[in-house]
């Protein structure tokens, strides 16, 4: 779990620096334009880091699936050697997507003066904005989210599916809550990712651009600053420091 977690928080990391930089320095200088090769270069990027944190919340799903439904058998079946594979073929399918999509946006040609909703070049906006024929852009780009977005999801279900049932069948109250706390913090991490990632692209489709984009803030910003707050806030050490600051400010004493 905390192998998995440990490149979760990488990966939320490379998430935040490839917006939030150019984000500020655009605010800085009350400019918000981007070159195209940087246009570019933050969709390539935005792309491997979105596709990865979603295929890891469906591992580390799968490794809770395996530790509460098979916890004799954990150590053997989440060995070393299977979660070193479980992330490198998840980065490799990241990758292979991300420059599919990155060469396809290549060959569209654009008009000038184009502004994009969002704070950061996504690459379903950046297709809107085309000037050329984008169908096949369209189509990929569709076909790849739900196939990408889809398998991992379908299995987070499957995995849960199987702890809620395993869990129901546990005669100790006090095995079931410690059973359901291992998965706290990765279902708040899922709603978290999910929820923000789908009201996105709703409010994209449904709501005006200056609400598109403070939507897009939510789940690339928002979600990877929590992150780290919900699964620390599991350790006790942590929730005894974090009652002592609040005990510290006048307005909880």
């Amino acid at each position: 779990m905390y192998f998995f977690l440990a490149n979760l928080s990488l990966t939320d990391i490379c998430f935040s620096t490839t917006t939030i930089p150019k984000m500020l320095v655009n605010l800085q200088a009350q400019n918000h334009s981007i070159t195209y090769a940087g246009c570019l270069t933050q969709v390539c990027f935005v792309l491997v880091f979105a596709a990865l944190e979603n295929f890891l919340l469906g591992v580390m799903a799968y490794d809770r699936f395996v530790a509460i439904c098979h916890p004799v058998k954990y150590t053997v079946i989440m060995n070393s050697h299977i979660c070193g594979l479980l992330i490198l073929l998840s980065l490799f399918i990241s990758i292979t997507n991300a420059l599919l999509h990155s060469l396809m946006s290549l060959l569209l040609s654009f008009c000038t003066e184009l502004v994009i909703p969002y704070f950061f070049c996504e690459v379903l906006q950046v297709i809107k904005v085309a000037c050329s024929d984008a169908l096949i852009n369209n189509i990929f780009s569709y076909f790849a989210a739900t196939v990408l977005g889809g398998i991992p999801l379908s299995g987070i279900i499957f995995s849960y599916a199987q702890i809620i049932s395993s869990i129901l069948r546990m005669p100790s109250a006090v095995g079931k809550y410690k059973a359901f706390s291992t998965c706290g913090s990765h279902l708040s991490v899922i709603s978290l990712f999910y929820g923000t990632g789908f009201g996105s692209y709703i409010s994209a489709a449904f709501t005006p651009s200056r609400k598109t984009a403070v939507a897009s803030v939510m789940y690339t910003v928002l979600t990877p600053i929590m992150n780290p707050f919900i699964y620390s806030l599991r350790n006790r050490k942590v929730k005894g420091a974090l009652r002592k600051i609040m005990r510290s400010i006048p307005a909880f004493q």
